[in-house]
């Protein structure tokens, strides 16, 4: 956390990215994109406003409890949150040119009032809550206030191009301090402030910024060389770039998606990351599925989900999302599953995930799936908790073709 307050500037570049998500339902990413854009910032500068952004999100009901306002006030009093924010952090306030003052007996008598629930405290909203304590019982709790930390920064090892000392070595020449992730072979964790897209490291391909928790699913897929892979809901292709180092670049990775623009961005990363097995392919329509029918060795169905695993990262999700979508997405999960799953050939391995941790989306999927689909076996699945491993929340389950 912070040790001294933001300048006035830094104050409002938090102020423009919390008004465009909680007012116009901009996603996080694209708040920060939009508003970096073209504005010279150290990256230091850059990592407060990304840390005090965050934290205001990932607890925004409780923020707003302590000040005495609404989430949809934030456009009018959002400097008194903002000012709220430091004093609470034990920080002096933000020189703005505007700011609205905050009472700080108040504030102190919210903040006692506010230790007393426990989900508020936590930064909860109430459907979120309800849906936990529904799902995940007696886990709840502990995933609860595992999901308001502030996330950590992991590395995936490119091993098309090196291997994990040597880039921790290489790294540390430019000024990352990094370490290995125990549990994890292909993760190390950035315990600095670093600018890593800055760094030749980033440049020459040799690490990609994902999760240690993602790179576990992509590890799950066990792909080797000389296989035909598909990764069917592949994305912006963090998995499928992993997956390849897996295939020493040998054999053939078929990337699909329904959007041609994060395809797009995948061969940039796969060019850069030596990953020429690699193809993209986009799904026009349920033709493009029929002809790979019984074709490949692995498929990986890394589904639309809630992200409710993945809350520390995209702590905005909470503010937006409501219990009334889960449904929805469990239906569309439960048409791609069936659907997809036609491209395993008999003796291949579906591997389904989820950034969730809820089992409506992941056990209680599979369990469906198996019993409507005789002709797969499961073989063994997982559900990485926030709270035991410190990693984003992921579901993955293995799953063999064993006939037509």
């Amino acid at each position: 956390m912070l040790t001294y307050p933001l300048s006035g500037s830094s104050s409002e570049l938090v102020l423009n990215v919390l008004t465009m998500v909680l007012t116009q339902g901009k996603p996080l990413d694209r708040a920060y994109s939009h508003n970096f854009s073209g504005v010279k910032l150290d990256p230091t500068e850059q990592a407060r406003i990304t840390v005090v952004t965050g934290d205001i999100l990932r607890r925004l009901n409780l923020y707003c409890f302590i000040v005495d306002i609404e989430p949809t006030e934030f456009e009018r009093l959002g400097s008194k949150l903002l000012n709220g924010w430091h004093l609470f952090h034990g920080l002096e306030l933000p020189k703005m040119q505007y700011s609205l003052q905050v009472d700080a007996k108040l504030l102190a008598e919210k903040i006692e009032q506010a230790k007393l629930n426990q989900v508020l405290w936590d930064g909860c909203p109430q459907w979120l809550d309800e849906l936990g304590q529904a799902q995940l019982q007696k886990k709840w709790p502990a995933e609860r206030q595992a999901l308001m930390q502030a996330p950590k920064r992991y590395l995936r090892v490119n091993t098309l191009k090196c291997d994990r000392q040597s880039l921790l070595t290489k790294l540390s020449k430019e000024g990352v301090q990094a370490k290995e992730v125990d549990d994890v072979d292909s993760a190390i964790e950035v315990i600095s402030d670093s600018a890593l897209f800055r760094t030749e490291s980033f440049k020459n391909g040799l690490f990609e910024q994902q999760d240690a928790g993602s790179q576990l699913v992509a590890a799950a897929v066990d792909a080797k060389p000389g296989m035909r892979v598909v990764d069917a809901c592949a994305g912006a292709g963090g998995k499928t770039l992993h997956i390849a180092a897996q295939m020493q670049g040998k054999g053939r990775l078929l990337a699909m998606d329904i959007e041609q623009w994060k395809l797009d961005n995948l061969k940039t990363r796969a060019k850069r990351a030596g990953a020429h097995n690699v193809e993209t392919r986009i799904i026009a329509s349920s033709k493009t599925i029929k002809r790979l029918k019984l074709t490949a060795d692995r498929v990986l169905l890394d589904v639309p989900c809630s992200g409710l695993g993945v809350l520390k990262r995209n702590p905005d999700s909470k503010w937006r999302d409501t219990a009334e979508r889960l449904p929805v997405l469990i239906d569309l999960q439960k048409q791609i599953i069936d659907s997809y799953s036609r491209m395993v050939k008999v003796g291949g391995m579906l591997i389904y995930a989820t950034c969730s941790i809820m089992p409506d989306e992941n056990r209680h999927q599979v369990d469906r799936f198996l019993a409507e689909h005789p002709q797969f076996e499961f073989i063994d699945d997982e559900t990485i908790l926030v709270s035991e491993r410190g990693f984003d929340g992921f579901y993955l389950a293995r799953m063999k073709r064993v006939s037509e």
